[in-house]
């Protein structure tokens, strides 16, 4: 789930933390610049690991700064692809569901990676499945009994497959101008980075499906 990148970079002390240790000082400006930041196709930005190597500090004309050139590694968050991670379910609409791991909110589970056959309650505003059912359209499930339903709800533990991760980069361009009046063109913008994950698997879903004996039972037949 966690892994280091080597990045190199030009940093610069600010003249009050001159009485700090110049590896601390630097580990702390990189810690300001960098954590809780997204690096397209590296992943989430958590701490800096270690300093691998660190230049002479140069001041530069003007400033007053220590700018020094250094190579270090960051702890990053990036799943890899088949990796299994417990997250909590976060939300849940018609598309899908929404989970976090605490401080990474931008994973989800699509239709198409649930259990069959799945349904969306609106009443709920929760997927859940019904096993050993013959059922195929939401409709027919959403006529079964509740008792028979395995609820997916919010704020639950889920065991969770990585599927696949993707970057974006949207940000906007100047807006245009339509016969003198700015039109501002209001879209949904894509989260920098996020996860697809499955829960369509034995052994995936909240883990309290997998500590019932019913479930248990419906396995070995």
């Amino acid at each position: 789930m966690f892994v280091l990148s080597i990045i190199k970079d030009t940093v610069a002390v600010h003249p009050s933390q001159f009485n700090v240790p110049p590896e601390q000082a630097i580990t702390n400006e990189l810690n300001k610049k960098y954590a809780n930041r997204i690096l397209h196709e590296v992943g989430l930005c958590v701490c800096v690991f270690d300093l691998a190597e660190v230049g002479e500090g140069k001041v530069r004309y003007g400033d007053g700064f220590l700018w020094y050139k250094v190579i270090f590694r960051m702890t990053v968050f990036r799943p890899f692809a088949s990796e299994v991670i417990l997250a909590k379910v976060k939300s849940s609409d018609e598309d899908g569901i929404r989970l976090s791991v605490g401080f990474f909110d931008d994973m989800y589970i699509p239709l198409i990676y649930l259990p069959e056959p799945s349904a969306f309650d609106p009443n709920e505003r929760a997927h859940f499945w019904l096993p050993g059912s013959e059922a195929k359209s939401s409709h027919e499930l959403l006529d079964s009994a509740t008792a028979d339903r395995m609820y997916v709800d919010a704020g639950e533990v889920v065991r969770v497959r990585v599927e696949s991760d993707e970057f974006y980069d949207d940000e906007p361009g100047p807006p245009k101008a339509t016969e003198g009046v700015q039109q501002v063109q209001l879209e949904a913008r894509r989260p920098p980075y996020s996860i697809t994950c499955s829960i369509a698997e034995q052994g995936l879903g909240p883990v309290s499906w997998w500590k019932d004996a019913g479930v248990e039972a419906m396995e070995e037949g």
